[in-house]
């Protein structure tokens, strides 16, 4: 019988288990979480549980990440799935209800009747093993396993910290200061909780962040870099008065309905309908019960967080579900150790999946899931091996992610090796990782070309690997 062993439940796991068990393949789960063992980040033994936010990011297909979703969806994503049927309101992000995500994932796995979840650490790489292995333990890997991929790859992890928001209940928010509203009143228009600043509290409110107690480092930490796309806030706000007003609490299209419309003429500091700067929550359960506060990753200690967060005008009673945390990323040096189907080199029958390669993001950790579910998928019902009539076409934003982690860009056209040394850093998606547009395109064109070549190239990649 075909099997294939999946190391880690979370988002590439799961995705990569039920991508195999679609096609068939009989899958085993080994999952070191349980009731009596956890990670510094996660609470439950669920599968894919969300971590830090409860976004998926845009959904709209004209954004990167959105793309992504679409040529996912288009490849019968689980992860996809889940996040459509457990929606929760966020504007044009696709941000969901972390339980009901969590639990349809599983669900869905063990109806196949092809998936079985085993609650046991996995300490060592099974090198020695004849069977298929993924291992898709993410960021957050164990120390054990940890030290035995460093020991088969003679090579020193790669690692940056990342960060979790604060959640309050919604009931402690004081609805006579914030109000309901997106901005530019997408989706449904109320989608987000705002509380607003006024020049002088977002001065202070930056002055605080800097100045608040952080979380001490321990000694093998302190020259861990932060990934740029998820920095604390408070060192977003060392980085200039202006940073935080031009990011997570930018307030453009908003408007404060507790105030008249000032008078034309008046200063912007003073204007008390269009705030200085907004800090946003955002629906982080399906009964609203719950809300995150948006960009507020942070490295605060607790008591600093509820001290500093409640001066926020509309949070000065606010409760914390929970506090927001900082938790050390790890990932392999996926360009020198696998080939371009995910494959470990070094052993062929160990793929590797997921934020451990060095995608950074649920949607592209679980993208990373898919392939690695295909691929091995592949080499079992083919019964041959992968070329790269298999790989995904570089006009997708799957496709350009995978060759992002796998393709060596010291590689000139010729093979030889250049001069410059070009380090794997994480990456979320992006078009600037997409095989280029003809030069002659407008740039007002650019984003609806990027999409409609991509889905229509994913439709024929997937109607090829069916053939």
């Amino acid at each position: 019988m075909n099997k294939v062993n999946v190391i880690g439940a979370g988002l590439a796991g799961s995705e990569c288990a039920w991508q195999l068990a679609s096609r068939g393949i009989a899958v085993e789960i080994f999952e070191m979480r349980c009731e009596n063992v956890k990670t510094f980040a996660h609470r439950t033994s669920d599968c894919a549980e969300l971590v830090c936010s409860n976004s998926l990011r845009s959904h709209d297909p004209a954004t990167a990440i959105g793309l992504l979703h679409h040529e996912m969806q288009q490849l019968n994503s689980l992860i996809i799935d889940s996040a459509l049927q457990n929606r929760v309101p966020a504007g044009s992000a696709l941000a969901v209800d972390r339980e009901g995500f969590s639990k349809y994932i599983e669900h869905k796995l063990l109806a196949t009747n092809k998936v079985k979840i085993f609650r046991q650490e996995i300490t060592s790489l099974p090198i020695e093993s004849q069977e298929k292995w993924i291992i898709a333990t993410g960021p957050l890997t164990s120390d054990k396993l940890s030290q035995d991929i460093l020991k088969h790859t003679n090579q020193q992890h790669l690692a940056f910290f990342d960060a979790i928001a604060p959640i309050v209940f919604k009931e402690s928010i004081n609805f006579d200061i914030a109000w309901k509203q997106s901005r530019y009143d997408k989706g449904n228009g109320d989608d987000y909780i705002n509380c607003p600043l006024n020049y002088e509290q977002y001065c202070q409110f930056v002055d605080d962040l800097i100045n608040s107690e952080k979380a001490e480092f321990k000694e093998w930490e302190k020259n861990t870099p932060y990934f740029d796309g998820c920095l604390p806030i408070e060192v977003m706000a060392s980085r200039g008065l202006d940073v935080l007003r031009f990011g997570p609490l930018k307030p453009v299209g908003l408007t404060n309905p507790h105030f008249p419309k000032s008078p034309v003429g008046t200063p912007l500091k003073q204007r008390l309908e269009k705030p200085y700067a907004v800090v946003q929550l955002r629906q982080d359960n399906k009964s609203g019960s719950l809300y995150n506060i948006v960009g507020f990753q942070t490295k605060m200690k607790y008591g600093e967080q509820q001290e500093v967060f409640r001066k926020i005008p509309g949070l000065e009673n606010a409760e914390f579900a929970r506090f927001g945390g900082i938790h050390r990323n790890t990932f392999i040096n996926s360009r020198e150790l696998l080939d371009k189907f995910l494959r470990f080199k070094k052993f062929p029958n160990l793929f590797f999946a997921g934020q451990i390669t060095g995608v950074e993001g649920y949607v592209e950790s679980a993208s990373c899931g898919l392939l690695a579910g295909i691929f091995c998928a592949q080499e079992i019902l083919q019964n041959t091996q992968l070329s790269a009539d298999f790989l995904p076409p570089l006009t997708t934003a799957i496709g350009s992610l995978l060759a992002y982690i796998t393709t060596d860009p010291q590689l000139n056209q010729n093979n030889q090796r250049s001069n410059s040394k070009i380090a794997l850093q994480p990456m979320n998606v992006n078009f600037g990782l997409l095989a280029s547009l003809p030069e002659n395109v407008k740039k007002d064109q650019r984003k609806e070309l990027y999409k409609t070549r991509a889905l229509e190239a994913i439709e024929n990649w997937k109607e090829n690997l069916n053939n």
